[in-house]
């Protein structure tokens, strides 16, 4: 009776240790946040926030803004011990600072059944200076172990109301619960933002009366907000996005106008038409638009009395290109000046690209400049104007009805082509005559790769054949860019890849290094799989994906190609008459839903030739993350194509 007592405490004790049940509901901590050791929704998970809550207002004596903040962790394992690690950043100005206190962190334990609390010292909280704007405040929680749960709190002081406190409800680790709690004097405006995906599970709001009282008598009215987000997934960078700042489920504040007490009025937002005019009159940028440049001081007399309006833009681009190089500063609105660049013969972006639209401007081609923010830059704002949200220019032209869209930075590119690192959106196209507009950045054209093989034996039994490959586009450029930097590095890789070839004879026959195609072609001998009498051969040497990049459980943020793409594999292959073709891929055909993406495998043998075609394509340039699951099983059919894909020949 004593065993099967004991082995039935045993056992319920394995089953409350082992238990989820977590307190997502508030900051108190429980025996079972202690106990519980895994979070299966997300078994990566190396740490998980409990529960959090930020609380901001304007404090009815100093009048300054404060926000209130509760944070509770579980740690999972030795992983996540670096979420026990804790820096706030405070921003300084020339005269005030933001300022913390009541900052208290502990961290609760179990040890031999009870609950052991490990309170951090303040002398062990440590403030350093970052940089000319910032302060740091640092700390680390004591007595980290697996499974420790900690929590901190704090109240940060503001003089800043103008930079009204935002909240992150989603980070790199997962959230069971995350609240926001403001509350805005009605005589502060702010344009408020919701970014990513992820929708709110609480959003409330209520008008509180008097909440603000001045010493002579005036008052305001508050705005109480509560915003909240339950199991909010950790953010995990992946292939095939912008930057995290895009997608990162936060809220933003921008102050749009501040009604003073006594019933001035200041606006802090502008319209558009208010920035088209600023734009157009700024000292640095606009007034280097508006810079009349000498055609003959830059371009040939056969180039300015040119009559094909296309064929002159070229020539000036290409002129552009050739003679003045980016010296990589995205910083646009600053250091502006053509007539540097003209004595160094390099420069900024602006710099180089307002040269290039003053000339093709003076030359008669219909230009206007566009500003964009990379996509390391993030997307700019739509609702209303940020001009410090973009960080780069290029140009766009109309020419015989037709837009091209130019950046002269690059020297892999060709005529109306723009970077890579440009496709984020939209610009905003700065028309000073008709007003600014937003315009889409996307390629009009699909990018193509396109391989050509042939195989057949030789009079040693030695498989050989030749490849023939065209690319267009933004898969053209990217071949550009990597042949002409290094082109023995890219027939190296070009090898590395393809492990059961080797190659001779390689050969680019495109013009130069800014042909939109991009055309190569070359002799290989194929290394086959020999068993007895049987060779063993795999069509598809040419590796489109070498690994899926797609690995995470859950995505909570769109697929960014940042352009359409497809894939055309064509292999011929004539076995002659000393072998019999066993076997051959089966025909498949695999797509993405409402078509969005198509695979299709044949095979056929005609004769003693074998006739292989394998194509597939994304049509979307980016897919929203409820395509994420189909995306990761189409990218595993395509490597499975190419991985298990088999011709088998036996000798007669």
């Amino acid at each position: 009776m004593k065993h099967i007592f004991l082995f039935i405490v045993l056992l319920i004790s394995t089953l409350t240790y082992s238990q989820e049940i977590y307190n997502s509901e508030s900051f108190r901590v429980t025996l079972e946040d202690i106990q519980a050791r895994t979070f299966k929704k997300d078994s990566t998970a190396n740490a998980l926030v409990l529960y959090e809550q930020g609380n901001s207002f304007v404090d009815k004596n100093d009048y300054d803004l404060r926000t209130e903040v509760k944070r509770k962790l579980k740690i999972l394992n030795q992983e996540g011990f670096d979420h026990a690690t804790v820096t706030l950043y405070l921003y300084k100005g020339d005269n005030s600072e933001v300022k913390v206190k009541d900052l208290v962190a502990t961290t609760y334990n179990e040890v031999s059944g009870k609950v052991i609390k490990s309170k951090l010292l303040d002398k062990n909280i440590f403030r350093e200076k970052y940089d000319e704007d910032y302060t740091l405040v640092k700390f680390t929680l004591p007595n980290i172990k697996e499974g420790s749960v900690i929590t901190y709190s704090y109240t940060r002081i503001s003089p800043f109301m103008f930079k009204y406190r935002g909240w992150d409800f989603q980070s790199d680790i997962p959230k069971l619960y995350s609240e926001y709690k403001t509350s805005i004097p009605a005589n502060w405006l702010y344009n408020i933002k919701l970014v990513g995906e992820k929708k709110l599970t609480v959003n409330t709001s209520e008008v509180k009366k008097k909440c603000l009282e001045m010493s002579n008598g005036a008052s305001a009215d508050c705005s109480e907000n509560v915003y909240a987000m339950k199991d909010v997934p950790a953010f995990i960078e992946e292939d095939y996005m912008t930057t995290r700042s895009n997608y990162l489920a936060r809220i933003e504040y921008e102050l749009k106008t501040f009604k003073g007490m006594d019933g001035s009025i200041k606006n802090y937002t502008k319209t558009w038409k208010d920035v088209d005019k600023e734009f157009k009159t700024d000292k640095e940028v606009g007034r280097q638009l508006r810079k009349k440049v000498e055609l003959e001081d830059h371009i040939s007399v056969d180039i300015i009395n040119e009559i094909n309006a296309l064929k002159k833009a070229k020539s000036i681009y290409t002129y552009i290109q050739n003679n003045y190089t980016w010296n990589g500063d995205y910083d646009i609105f600053d250091d502006v000046s053509i007539k540097n660049l003209v004595k160094n013969k390099s420069g900024n972006v602006s710099s180089i690209n307002i040269l290039l639209h003053n000339i093709l401007n003076e030359a008669g081609i219909k230009v206007t400049p566009v500003l964009v923010s990379t996509r390391d830059n993030g997307f700019p704002t739509t609702i209303y104007p940020v001009i410090s949200d973009f960080n780069y220019l290029i140009v766009q032209a109309i020419i015989n009805e037709n837009t091209y869209l130019l950046d002269a930075t690059d020297k892999n590119l060709s005529f109306g082509e723009i970077p890579f690192r440009c496709l984020n959106g939209q610009g905003r196209l700065m028309d000073f005559k008709n007003g600014s507009e937003w315009i889409d950045l996307k390629p009009p054209k699909v990018s193509n790769t396109q391989y050509m093989a042939s195989l057949s034996f030789d009079a040693n039994q030695n498989i050989i054949g030749k490849v023939k490959s065209k690319s267009t586009g933004y898969a053209s450029l990217r071949k550009r860019k990597s042949y002409y930097s290094n082109s023995n590095n890219y027939i190296e890789e070009l090898e590395n890849i393809n492990p059961n070839i080797e190659i001779n004879d390689f050969e680019v026959t495109s013009s130069d290094k800014t042909d939109p195609n991009f055309l190569e072609s070359y002799n290989v001998e194929y290394i086959a799989d020999n068993t007895g009498d049987n060779i063993y051969i795999n069509p598809f040497f040419i590796v489109y994906y070498s690994n899926n990049p797609f690995k995470l459980q859950e995505r909570t943020y769109p697929i960014d190609f940042g352009y359409t793409k497809s894939f055309l594999y064509i292999l011929t292959m004539d076995v002659g008459d000393n072998y019999d073709i066993v076997e051959t891929p089966k025909n498949a055909i695999f797509a993405l839903p409402n078509k969005e993406g198509l695979i299709n495998l044949s095979s056929k043998v005609v004769g003693s030739k074998i006739n292989i075609i394998l194509k597939f394509n994304f049509k979307l340039p980016l897919y929203h993350q409820e395509y994420y699951p189909y995306l990761k099983a189409y990218v595993s059919k395509i490597i499975e194509i190419q991985n298990n894909s088999l011709i088998l020949l036996k000798k007669k």
